[in-house]
């Protein structure tokens, strides 16, 4: 039976009930972020990508007085939480904004510090998100992604019904195309996210800035415009995820015979 594709408008697994948000209002930077906090410089602009209810999102914002913090969430009801909390702190460089992980309504290179907290795991491509954290994140920035492993997960004294609540949900969540065992898979998922972004911006770059740009206009007599969609392309196949690219090459080996 094939995988039941999540909307990526909705938080299909845990929604938003009460329940769900009494354990996301605790969430702090200092519990939840705390590999990343020693990272972060007062000056940074900081993206929370599914914020919830934007505990994280507030905290963060509180260590970068000089720079800003902005939340991103698909849920505009949990968002007007997150604002309230935000408020009540008097957190001027705290904002949100209704988005998703997959298509983030950011320019390229816009924030220093690109941050999700248990997020991948509920998506259909985690790496499709990743690569979107990548594009918005200044060069020398950082993206940070903190997920949890449910197969990891010990507990004591062992109840049988605790059991069957975590088989259950590794049931549901591979039915619905998501991914509990998130978090031994962050590297892997990451290294799949840069390689292509990697050529693609790489490509790019050498469209625009290097010395082939100014060969082309004078020797295949391309214009400013046709260099502009080249680049526009190796930007547009970095972003495919089938993306791939192969180059034949000769190679000889010649033995000198006198």
């Amino acid at each position: 039976m094939s995988a039941k594709s999540v909307d990526p408008a909705l938080y299909s697994t845990h929604g938003y009930h009460e329940s769900v948000l009494r354990s996301h209002k605790s969430r702090t930077a200092a519990n939840s972020a705390a590999y990343l906090v020693p990272s972060i410089r007062s000056t940074m602009h900081i993206l929370d990508v599914g914020c919830g209810p934007g505990t994280i999102t507030a905290s963060l914002a509180a260590l970068v007085p000089e720079g800003r913090a902005i939340g991103l969430d698909v849920s505009p009801e949990v968002l007007e939480s997150a604002k309230a909390n935000a408020a009540e702190r008097g957190l001027q460089n705290c904002t949100f904004a209704v988005g998703s992980a997959t298509n983030i309504p950011f320019p390229d290179d816009t924030f220093d510090v690109t941050h999700a907290h248990q997020v991948l795991q509920h998506l259909n491509d985690p790496v499709a998100a990743l690569r979107e954290m990548r594009r918005v994140t200044k060069p020398g920035g950082i993206v940070a992604v903190r997920d949890a492993d449910w197969e990891g997960m010990i507990w004591f004294p062992r109840l049988e019904g605790i059991e069957e609540w975590r088989q259950s949900y590794l049931r549901l969540t591979k039915a619905m195309g998501t991914e509990a065992i998130a978090g031994r898979q962050l590297h892997v998922w990451a290294k799949k996210a840069e390689e292509t972004a990697w050529w693609g911006n790489m490509w790019k770059d050498r469209t625009l800035e290097s010395l082939f740009a100014q060969s082309a206009k004078d020797y295949a007599k391309l214009s400013q415009d046709d260099l502009e969609r080249i680049a526009k392309a190796w930007v547009d196949w970095s972003r495919d995820e089938d993306a791939w690219f192969t180059i034949l090459q000769g190679e000889i080996l010649c033995t000198v015979q006198k």
